[in-house]
């Protein structure tokens, strides 16, 4: 389980981190264009919540997938996916 878990894992980590850029990217486009900034401020802000909430479902899903393993702890694994802008 844990190989398959962990690419698991990796898959939801990339597709978090494309999401929260999409969201991002959409933002500046409204900007850019004299859209509606009301709208293109809660897509950044959604993009900070998509970002900081995969990284405590991510975080989860490490240590359930460590005690599979049989470790009692994932502090060996990464602290954080890496969602940064």
């Amino acid at each position: 389980m844990g190989n398959e878990a962990r690419e698991l894992i990796a898959e939801i980590s990339r597709m978090m981190k494309s999401l929260s850029e999409a969201l991002e990217r959409r933002a500046e486009e409204i900007q850019a264009t004299g859209g509606d900034s009301e709208l293109a401020g809660k897509l950044a802000k959604g993009a900070d919540a998509m970002r900081d909430s995969g990284n405590i479902y991510l975080t989860w899903a490490r240590h359930y997938v460590a005690l599979s393993e049989g470790t009692s702890d994932a502090s060996d694994e990464e602290d954080e996916a890496d969602f940064g802008t």
